[in-house]
């Protein structure tokens, strides 16, 4: 059972007051005793223990209910050593926090239980198990990174009833290693919303999609089209992608290859008036994914995505993402 985005506000109101952090990378935090056993006088001593032993419920839907830490720990235990495996093969010290700064920080998990800007659904890594990845951007005065929790969601009240891993990073690549397979929320969701179009990656919340478009927006003019009007233009999609008038390829900083179509549309009613679609170029198989598109009639912006290389229409092949 996933998390959709009606019901993070639950899972964060009990996140605090059901998990507390440890210094191991293991949580427990549900635990009831059963209910008392009626039984005969001779099985009485037998059955004493057993009642007044507290029992450590994870899902009890699922039937994950543990005796003591060790069952517990022992059922779990292949799946943190996996994502333990994961971690180290992409930490780089050199280029992140060392294991005592790593220490230092681990108050912050709990406000990243309480308030994830991120959740990813790992349905793939495990075998009969559902593993979440919650992920909270941290900014100081000193520095910005991320912190990263890898938990089980229990699938009745929708809470995080236990951790297997979890750190900080000021490694991207490590975080982006940890964003698997399905993301179920994200804060920047609802802000974009009026830029998501059916079909492309904004809807999935692709992280590289959401940062383009807010890099956009940043350099935006004020008297360009308001954003909350960009789905009236959103029929220009097709025909931009279908006949542009230009098409750049850029390799950015990242390593990706962006391919960006252009199309001017004067008969609109709007002077010089362009839509743009923002794809990314698989570099094997030279097919484009899309990302995001936009109209605009600042004449500056269009010349802000006329970098790189100037490609013929009929050599670059589209297909909408995922």
């Amino acid at each position: 059972m996933s998390i959709g985005e009606k019901s993070v506000n639950k899972v964060a109101s009990k996140l605090n007051k059901k998990i507390k952090p440890k210094k191991s990378k293991q949580i427990k935090i549900k635990r009831v005793k059963p209910a008392p056993v009626k039984s005969k006088a001779s099985a009485h001593k037998a059955t004493k223990k057993v009642q007044e032993k507290e029992l450590i419920i994870i899902d009890e839907k699922q039937g994950l209910i543990f005796e003591n830490e060790k069952t517990m720990f022992g059922y779990f235990s292949s799946a943190i050593k996996e994502l333990e495996k994961k971690y180290e093969n992409f930490y780089n010290e050199k280029n992140d926090f060392s294991y005592a700064e790593q220490a230092d920080l681990e108050y912050l998990l709990e406000d990243t239980l309480d308030d994830p800007d991120e959740i990813w659904l790992d349905e793939g890594s495990f075998e009969d198990l559902k593993v979440h990845v919650l992920v909270k951007a941290i900014e100081t005065e000193k520095e910005n990174f991320h912190y990263v929790a890898v938990v089980y969601i229990n699938t009745e009240e929708n809470y995080p009833s236990f951790v297997f891993i979890h750190f900080p990073t000021k490694d991207l690549d490590l975080v982006e290693a940890f964003r698997e397979d399905e993301i179920v929320f994200h804060r920047k969701l609802e802000a974009i919303q009026f830029a998501a179009i059916d079909g492309d990656s904004l809807l999935e919340g692709d992280y590289l999609a959401i940062g383009l478009l807010e890099a956009m927006l940043v350099i935006r003019s004020e008297k360009d089209i308001v954003p909350e009007k960009f789905r009236d233009y959103a029929e220009l999609r097709e025909s931009t992608i279908d006949s542009p008038d230009e098409i750049w390829s850029k390799v950015e900083s990242a390593g990706h290859t962006l391919v960006t179509f252009i199309k001017e549309f004067p008969d609109q009613g709007v002077e010089d008036l362009h839509y743009l679609v923002i794809t990314e170029e698989d570099p094997e198989t030279q097919i484009n994914s899309l990302l995001f598109s936009f109209p605009t009639n600042d004449i500056s912006l269009v010349d802000r995505y006329r970098q790189g290389e100037n490609l013929e229409a009929e050599e670059v092949l589209t297909e909408s993402s995922h």
